[in-house]
């Protein structure tokens, strides 16, 4: 197996759609930890629908399935950047200025893996490519 320019042709749309399935996935467990407490986080017991953290929820349950699909991809993955990045200034940058102190490693990644996802597109394995529409 040689590094050739075919061989990252093939595989970088493949692990790019791996990467947006698990990423995903992981973000449909915020949603449904917040608005169905499974898995249980004690943090959210008692979280009302519509407050702040219940409408972060729903963008996370709603979001986190369109990006597992790869439905509307690039515009979803917009709006899930900026939650993640009005998550960490609201909930993480008052308590310390720098993301290891301040327990907001987790949002700033999202951030801009999600940031990437609305410049990249979906990548392989998705709806939007089965629809023509390259992550759009």
């Amino acid at each position: 197996m040689s590094l050739t320019p075919a061989f990252y042709a093939t595989w970088s749309p493949r692990l790019l759609g791996l990467l947006r399935i698990i990423l995903g996935f992981l973000y449909i467990q915020h949603g449904t930890a917040k608005l169905f407490g499974v898995p249980h986080v004690a943090m959210f017991d008692g979280l009302q629908l519509f407050s702040l953290m219940g409408a972060a929820g729903v963008l996370e349950l709603v979001g986190g399935a369109l990006l597992l699909l790869g439905l509307f991809t690039r515009p979803v993955a917009f709006i899930l950047s900026g939650q993640m990045a009005v998550a960490y200034f609201l909930m993480h940058a008052p308590s310390a200025f720098l993301p290891i102190l301040n327990g907001g490693e987790m949002a700033v990644m999202y951030c801009f893996s999600f940031l990437y996802f609305a410049a990249a597109g979906a990548g392989a394995y998705s709806l939007d490519d089965m629809r023509g529409k390259a992550g759009a």
